[in-house]
């Protein structure tokens, strides 16, 4: 029941927002009554806090398992690249979620899962200072910064990218792979 609730949860936040969807809203949807939703969560934002550390410590576990493999940095930030676009077509309405609500958590709970995004984006930072050391990009690049830029790109695609359009989230990885890995010049 507590799954049934967050995936209802999650789909009426990205609808209507956190702050339109009520209690009631969600026990509507999943048929079940109030007190099922306060015998899973203590508060709407408890609920929220649960989506939201779900979602990144799924990012955080397949980050790590990727990190763990055999492939060299380039293959390793193209599997990271792909990982955050895929993840768009398999779990949309999540990141939607993750990505617009957070505002709604409190501090401290925003806290906690500003500290886990800080953890992915380091996690990229330390991918790319290793592929400097070892010979796989420039020496000259503030991999910093470019840890920010790849997370610019791939999260802004949440707001506009169809998985089902045009463009294949297979695709859209390899585009935004060889634009970082390659640049845009002729």
């Amino acid at each position: 029941m507590k799954e049934k609730i967050i995936k209802e949860s999650i789909l009426l936040f990205e609808k209507k927002g956190f702050s339109e969807t009520s209690i009631q809203d969600i026990v509507e949807a999943i048929g079940a009554t109030k007190g099922t939703f306060y015998y899973y969560f203590t508060s709407k934002e408890q609920l929220l806090m649960d989506i939201h550390l779900g979602y990144i410590d799924d990012l955080l576990e397949r980050q790590a398992a990727i990190y763990k493999t055999e492939a060299n940095n380039q293959q390793k930030l193209r599997q990271m690249l792909e990982l955050l676009i895929a993840d768009i077509k398999a779990h949309g309405p999540s990141g939607r979620v993750f990505f617009r609500e957070m505002r709604h958590l409190a501090e401290d709970n925003a806290g906690a899962v500003k500290a886990k995004r800080e953890e992915f984006r380091v996690n990229i930072e330390n991918l790319l200072i290793q592929g400097m050391e070892e010979g796989e990009f420039r020496k000259d690049i503030k991999p910093d910064m470019i840890a920010f830029a790849v997370l610019g790109v791939t999260n802004w695609s949440y707001q506009w990218f169809n998985p089902a359009g045009e463009v294949s989230a297979e695709s859209l990885a390899e585009i935004y792979s060889d634009l970082i890995l390659n640049g845009i010049a002729g």
